[in-house]
């Protein structure tokens, strides 16, 4: 077969000295890489320098709708680690009591707890945006009640009831990542990715939030958090509710035989692990006022939110190996491994200023454990629970918060704070126990089955056992 042949190119001659020079104003040419006895072509000029393949997450959010829900929800999410220290803060400097102040948030908790499982019931029935819009109203007003009562010093009984409202917030969180589980069902290594990014989301927000809100009622009024963190829950909950093209459809009434509680040696590692948060938040505090910077508690414990935000970006980045029932035990080994250095700080150098960099490192792996735990539970909860198996993953969460917090400051002031330390090792130490024994075993991806599937319509698929 001939070659095509090239067209004559213009040219200039020229004599200098004893030497005839030609010069030569065509095209460069180069074969292609597929044909290389093929025409050659000529490259476009920015094609010369290589260009890196866009990474992971911007592979991630260049999926239509997914930075308008992105954005929403971070923005509700915020103010979930505002609202505690706004509602100490308030309470406290109009009562004049820590007590009454400390009550009135565990009971926010206890109710959040209780209530948030109904709520995400709901939501995989009737749809995100029917049910978060509401129930986020619901919570807003409770958040404008407490404010009013305190601020016109209202009986303590109000004080309450006004913040067990609060407990309809829905999980938004769980919500982002129903969302991404919906929309990456078939590609397992960006739903890697997405859950990554949300537990760096939920890590910065409750790392942004007591200092934002500390800033807010510091320097304008005391209820000037709460009312901050109110507005900013239902502008992000309206953003998050208008994105209906990427939300799940609700699956009514497909899955009765069936219940979440499959997943209960996860809700047992997520409880241990939930000691371990609340165990080192109230030790570190009481480490750092003996050391007399009780002031510099809160910039100490942020280090170890950084890192798990930092660990979390970088192992959505990573693509992960193996099924993640076999992951999940080396990651609890490495947080329980992790978590001996604050203790080891503590006790070498006796210093806040050794315990820091020792937090940091210990947050590290705190986010691939939560990451690669919560891809389980999108594993195994029923696709229409799906927001219901992941808002049982927060109520344990919150136990386990609670009880870590009880730990952690009986032996604060029992023992000494240094020794306290031990809490949140001993309670890593659990988490990997209770992994490892718990038989987390594989079952078939199929926590999103089509609405059609029979086998999930009659409860006889493999999640049914």
């Amino acid at each position: 077969m001939p070659q095509p042949t090239e067209p004559a190119a213009p040219s200039m001659h020229t004599v200098t000295a004893d030497s005839l020079v030609t010069v030569d104003f065509s095209p460069r040419f180069h074969r292609r890489a597929d044909h290389p006895s093929g025409p050659r072509e000529t490259p476009h000029p920015r094609s010369r320098s290589r260009r890196r393949p866009p990474g992971p997450y911007r592979r991630l959010f260049a999926r239509p709708g997914t930075r308008a829900f992105t954005a929403g929800n971070l923005l509700a999410r915020l103010p979930m680690g505002m609202f505690s220290v706004s509602s100490v803060v308030m309470i406290a400097g109009s009562r004049g009591s820590y007590a009454l102040a400390g009550a009135v948030t565990a009971t926010g908790l206890a109710a959040t707890g209780l209530a948030g499982p109904w709520i995400a019931r709901l939501v995989d029935r009737y749809g995100q945006a029917r049910v978060a819009v509401p129930a986020t109203v619901t919570a807003v007003l409770g958040s404008l009640a407490l404010l009013l009562c305190v601020r016109y010093g209202a009986p303590d009984w109000t004080l309450f009831a006004a913040y067990a409202a609060t407990a309809t917030t829905p999980n938004l969180g769980g919500m982002s990542r129903a969302r991404w589980a919906h929309l990456l069902r078939d590609d397992p290594g960006a739903l890697h990715t997405a859950n990554s990014f949300e537990q760096a989301a939920d890590e910065l927000c409750f790392m942004l939030g007591p200092v934002l809100a500390s800033f807010l009622t510091g320097t304008f009024f005391p209820e000037a958090g709460t009312l901050a963190g109110a507005v900013l829950l239902l502008t992000g909950a309206l953003l998050f509710a208008a994105q209906r093209a990427t939300e799940p459809p609700p699956r009514a009434g497909t899955g009765t035989a069936r219940t979440p509680l499959r997943i209960g040696p996860l809700l047992a590692c997520f409880v241990a692990t939930g000691a371990v948060f609340g165990s080192m938040e109230v030790v570190t505090i009481a480490y750092a006022d003996a050391q007399g910077h009780r002031s510099a508690a809160g910039a100490v414990l942020a280090l170890q939110a950084a890192g798990s935000c930092a660990a979390g970006l970088l192992y959505g980045a990573l693509r992960p190996t193996g099924p993640a029932e076999r992951r999940l035990p080396f990651c609890l080994l490495s947080m329980a491994a992790l978590m001996s250095l604050p203790l080891l700080a503590a006790r070498a150098f006796d210093s806040l200023w050794a315990l820091a960099p020792a937090l940091l490192a210990a947050g590290m792996a705190t986010a691939p454990t939560m990451v690669t735990a919560m891809t389980l539970v999108q594993d195994r909860a029923p696709a229409d629970r799906l927001n219901e198996g992941m808002s049982l993953v927060v109520t344990a969460l919150l136990t386990g918060i609670a009880c870590g917090s009880a730990l952690g400051g009986w032996a604060a002031e029992h023992v000494s704070p240094t020794v306290a330390f031990t809490a949140p090792l001993a309670a890593a130490t659990a988490a990997f126990l209770i992994g490892t024994a718990g038989r987390i075993e594989a079952v078939p991806r199929c926590a999103h089955p089509s609405p059609k599937d029979s086998s999930s319509a009659t409860g006889t698929g493999p999640l049914a056992r």
